[in-house]
């Protein structure tokens, strides 16, 4: 039985042809998502009009593009299949994605269309004969205007992030595209939410549509583990570094709502010494382009981006997303989240709200049906405890460079009056104390106030160090669980977990410290020692912003410049250019063209 029942979750089990078979195995492809499974034998086997509610991240693109390929007829030049997606830089990656699905389909064409290149070379593109366009809905709605591109006998149109294009204002355009279709043809709506929007678009222009919902509507992933800080306006941007500074190996996408606060938030990262870059709509192709794949090669760690230009990112492993502010359209929170926690992993989304805003974050809740921890923003010497055992995991782990091997006699003599523990000492002084002076007097930067959850004052509570992290398995919620079952110190008495590589903070209240060192006195899990210290930052004050000078820490990374030490001038010019301006192919929409 078990063997039938993995076979029918392989992609032979969906009929598809041996073409495709051939690509998806060559691909590495080898079982199918939950969307792939429910749409394509529907797509397939029949002429329908479908909506897809899934997740981003969860196959989308396979789920319509297997059965597109199978259907348009490879013998005819003319376009059969038309692909809407909201931006370039999806554009580009639908198209990459189909041409690699049909690589063994013979004489199929896919053509992307968008703005930003040369429209008579994508008209040309599309003479020499292309069965399946991919195309921004302005580019396309500028192209049929111009006569340079017939949709009037396509048989399948499919609308990918439906609701991201509707937010973005493309209601018009598409509603103009449609009209030059066929009445009969196929309509495909693929969406990772359903707001008000996308249903009247599937109402008016489709009929009788099968419906398809993998998890619920505008639910979040669940390898995604939500969680807010509540900070002073003006605090952040230093909130923003603190969090980066927390988390060493961070990769993260950190979302504002406008180009001028991308560019802004950039420029101000680059200035203190983070591997950031901005992506937005003002940028030309070529710059967006340099900025992707310096991402995806990992030369940049913090990519701050608007809404509509991070449609495009498709990088599996980014460990953080990080809402530096919460969007206008609440849906559009599935959307960024959706950008980690992919190819089952487990990733973090972070939201940096004020206080006047913490009642966006039960609106969210309700739409993702998932729960929000409320955390605080490391001190400066949690900070310093976990970049200095960043720092010394790095060293254990490093491999030996023999090149050095020939200066050992030299380099002994000259330390050799030093025992083991001191020149220890000596490396990490030498590695770590301008970190250290820097951020020993940052100020606390959590507000005092409203507090949901577990999350409580600093007063009366204890903060511990444990040399367990995500190494042993844990994330924040298996640490807690674990920590509760084995303190038995009631539901809420464990707080502000905080999980890195392989160690965690946690706190609880002061009057069971006694009792929870002596419970890991001499605990083992799996064989290997747990200690348990009290953390040095543990009885913090919470009054720090009442200082007037704000040392907000300046993060300890490989290759910050010296000066990154220093804090920011507050008088200092904010360049908020945003480089060349690329054409779009479409007509300004004003309303929105703060937000791309």
């Amino acid at each position: 039985m078990r063997l039938i029942l993995n076979y029918m979750n392989k992609f032979e089990a969906l009929g598809l042809s041996e073409a495709i078979i051939k690509a998806v195995n060559e691909m590495g492809f080898e079982t199918p998502s939950e969307v792939q499974e429910k749409a394509i034998p529907i797509l397939l086997n029949e002429d329908t009009d479908i909506v897809a509610l899934a997740q981003t991240g969860t196959g989308k693109t396979a789920a319509f593009g297997f059965p597109l390929i199978e259907k348009v007829d490879n013998e005819s030049r003319i376009t059969q299949g038309l692909i809407l997606s909201p931006t370039r830089e999806l554009c580009l990656q639908i198209t990459n994605e189909l041409k690699n699905y049909s690589k063994f389909s013979k004489g199929l064409r896919t053509v992307a269309i968008y703005g930003g290149a040369s429209i008579h070379d994508q008209a040309k593109e599309i003479k020499r004969g292309a069965q399946i366009i991919v195309a921004t809905p302005g580019r396309m709605q500028d192209m049929i205007n111009r006569k340079m591109v017939d949709i009037s006998n396509i048989g399948y149109c499919v609308l990918d992030e439906a609701d991201e294009m509707l937010n973005m204002g493309f209601y018009e355009d598409i509603t103009a595209i449609l009209s030059h279709t066929p009445e009969d043809k196929s309509t495909w709506l693929f969406s990772a939410t359903m707001p008000r929007e996308v249903s009247t678009i599937a109402k008016r222009f489709m009929h009788n549509p099968v419906e398809i919902t993998v998890g619920h509507k505008n639910t979040g992933s669940k390898n995604v583990s939500h969680e807010y800080y509540v900070v002073n306006s003006r605090d952040r941007y230093a909130a923003l570094k603190r969090l980066a500074d927390a988390n060493p190996d961070i990769f993260s996408v950190i979302f504002c709502r406008t180009k001028r606060d991308t560019q802004k938030v950039a420029e101000s990262l680059i200035e203190d010494g983070y591997n950031a870059a901005a992506l937005h709509g003002d940028l030309s192709q070529n710059q967006r382009d340099l900025v992707m794949k310096s991402f995806r090669n990992r030369q940049i760690q913090m990519l701050v981006a608007t809404d509509v230009a991070a449609r495009g990112i498709d990088v599996d492993d980014i460990t953080h997303v990080i809402n530096y502010q919460l969007p206008d359209e609440i849906e559009t929170y599935t959307h960024r989240s959706g950008r980690t926690g992919r190819a089952g992993k487990n990733g973090v989304s972070m939201v940096i709200v004020s206080k006047s805003e913490l009642r966006k974050i039960k609106t969210v809740e309700r739409i993702i049906k998932q729960k929000f921890e409320e955390k605080e923003i490391p001190s400066g010497e949690e900070i310093c405890q976990v970049q200095l055992f960043h720092l010394a995991n790095d060293i254990a782990k490093a491999e030996i460079d023999h090149e050095i091997d020939s200066y050992l006699p030299s380099i002994n003599e000259v330390l050799k009056d030093f025992s083991k523990e001191e020149l220890i000492k000596k490396f990490f002084s030498v590695e770590f104390s301008r970190f250290h002076n820097y951020y020993k007097k940052a100020k606390d930067l959590n507000t005092v106030g409203e507090s949901r959850g577990d999350s409580r004052s600093s007063e009366g509570s204890t903060r511990y160090f444990i040399n367990v992290g995500e190494k042993d398995g844990f994330d924040w919620m298996r640490l807690k669980d674990f920590l509760k079952e084995t303190l038995d110190l009631g539901r809420d008495a464990v707080s502000r977990v905080d999980v890195k590589e392989s160690f965690s903070f946690f706190n609880t209240d002061s009057e069971h410290q006694d009792a929870i060192l002596a419970i890991f006195e001499d605990f083992k899990l799996e064989g290997r020692k747990v200690n348990i210290e009290i953390s040095k930052d543990s009885g913090r004050s919470r009054g720090g912003g009442r200082r007037r000078r704000d040392n907000n820490g300046g993060g300890f990374k490989g290759k910050r410049r010296s000066e990154g030490f220093t804090p920011r001038g507050k008088g200092r010019r904010d360049n908020d250019s945003g480089g060349d301006r690329g054409g779009s192919g479409r007509r300004d929409r004003r309303k929105r063209s703060d937000r791309r």
